[in-house]
């Protein structure tokens, strides 16, 4: 079998796999080949591949002797793929009729964003990897562009209170924030509608707001759950209050496949203190503020305000590495003795992330959403 690297678009800094992630599949009898340049943005050169067994081949090449195409992105993949594997990041729930297409062409696809969240898939589990990473920069970014201090400061001159941090959602990426903003000083206050999450967040040094009455999130697989009409008027008002206290405000809070909860309204950033920061990470989906624009840092009356969708791309270096990792690990699923391919779709990781296959979109929840 034969593994093709594929460099990313324009707007993404990793790349599907490091030099140093290549030595476990070429043991395996696996050969890899790399399209040129497919690392340069995560500080891997086309030498340092060489020097691992890799061969650097020119695009049309990578696409044409590839069994299985390694891209995040299904921007620029190409538009003629009978027959190949493809494996990524493809966010099948809001591009299902880029799945659809593929299907049409006979492309056996993996999009290992829905990979199921269970203890078995935890060394595959990218959302993980890449969170981590999303809710560390996060804060780092929000730490830049707050014109203050974030710890609190004793000096002659007199003493700097210490900065307030709310984080909406205590998942991977909110809880890193946590612990990223107590280890910069910051007192953080954290929200989210799973009490199961509030001794991770008492144990980081944040502290945990609960809103009585939260639907069981339990099977979301570390997800959101959309609420009731009732906890979403007690759950607005309590937040309306803390964000009116806070300096800095981390939103996390997504619902898979469909857009993310609006917690945040343009009045309630109006009541926030000039110099205020907010940063995003819900924005692909349309963001936890009324105001989030994806991609985009905009100032309302003097709250920052920063759509950040991709920071794991702005650690391009260890988002591959541990990226890479995850996919070394669901490579290693789906092939056997000698490097050759062995799909058991039978097997609930395999099965819970396979889109595309035989013609059709296979998996339920895309299907639903093309009607089928």
């Amino acid at each position: 079998m034969t593994i093709g690297v594929l460099r990313e678009p324009a707007f993404e800094n990793r790349v599907s796999l490091l030099a140093e992630n290549l030595s476990p599949l070429l043991k395996s009898g696996i050969a890899v080949i790399v399209e040129t340049g497919a690392g340069l943005h995560a500080c891997c050169s086309d030498q340092d591949y060489e020097r691992e067994g890799a061969t650097i081949l020119s695009r049309e090449e990578v696409l044409n002797r590839s069994d299985v195409l390694l891209s995040l992105h299904d921007e620029l993949i190409g538009t003629s793929l009978q027959h190949k594997i493809l494996i990524g990041i493809y966010q099948p729930l809001y591009r299902y009729e880029v799945m659809e297409k593929w299907a049409g062409q006979g492309i056996i696809s993996f999009s290992l964003d829905m990979l199921p969240r269970t203890t078995r898939a935890q060394t595959m589990d990218v959302l993980s990897s890449q969170a981590n990473i999303a809710g560390y920069k996060a804060v780092l970014i929000a730490s830049t562009l707050f014109p203050r201090y974030l710890p609190m400061f004793m000096t002659a001159a007199g003493t700097i209170a210490p900065a307030r941090v709310m984080i909406l959602g205590a998942g991977v990426a909110g809880l890193q924030a946590v612990a990223t903003a107590r280890r910069l000083g910051a007192v953080v206050e954290v929200f989210d509608t799973r009490t199961a999450v509030k001794e991770e967040v008492l144990s980081l040094g944040g502290r945990f707001i609960e809103v009585p009455g939260a639907a069981d999130a339990s099977a979301a697989g570390g997800y959101a759950v959309e609420q009731s009409a009732d906890f979403q008027e007690r759950q607005r008002a309590k937040i309306a209050e803390t964000v009116a206290k806070s300096d800095i405000i981390i939103t996390t809070a997504q619902i898979p496949g469909k857009p993310a909860p609006i917690l945040i309204s343009a009045a309630m950033i109006e009541t926030m203190k000039k110099g205020s920061v907010i940063i995003d990470l819900a924005a692909a989906t349309g963001g936890n503020t009324e105001l989030t624009k994806n991609g985009e840092t905009i100032v309302h009356q003097g709250v920052t305000i920063s759509g950040s969708s991709s920071l794991a791309s702005t650690m391009p270096y260890d988002a591959s590495k541990l990226y890479g990792r995850n996919v070394v690990n669901f490579i290693k699923l789906i092939t056997g003795t000698g490097g050759a391919l062995h799909m058991n779709y039978e097997d609930d990781l395999v099965r819970g992330c396979c889109i595309t296959r035989d013609g059709q979109v296979v998996h339920e929840r895309v299907k639903s959403l093309l009607g089928n």
